[in-house]
C-alpha cells in the first residue's frame, strides 16, 4: 500500500519527485524497520529450531541487513531533508 505508492514515486536514479510527503516518508521508514527486525527474529528462531550455529545464521543474514541498513540511511537522509 504505501511502500506500493512509494515505489511509483521512485525514478530510476532512486531520487524521488515532490509527491513524496515527509508523513508517507516515515511511514515507509518505520514498515522498514519492522521488517529488518522480522527477518532477524525470524531467520534467528529457524536457525535455533534447526540447530544452527548463531553465528552462521548471523554470517548468512548479514549481506541482508547491511543492504537494509544502507536502504534506511537513505530513507532517513530524505526524511531529514524533506522536513528541513
Amino acid at each position: 500500500m504505501v511502500q506500493q505508492s512509494f515505489r511509483r514515486n521512485i525514478d530510476m536514479t532512486g531520487e524521488s519527485n515532490s509527491t513524496v510527503t515527509p508523513e508517507q516518508l516515515a511511514e515507509v521508514i518505520a514498515e522498514f524497520e519492522q521488517y529488518r527486525d522480522r527477518l532477524y527474529n525470524e531467520t534467528m528462531a529457524s536457525a535455533k529450531k534447526a540447530k544452527l550455529p548463531k553465528k552462521l545464521a548471523i554470517a548468512q543474514l548479514q549481506p541482508q541487513l547491511d543492504q537494509i541498513d544502507s536502504k534506511l540511511e537513505q530513507l532517513r537522509n530524505q526524511y531529514s531533508s524533506a522536513i528541513s
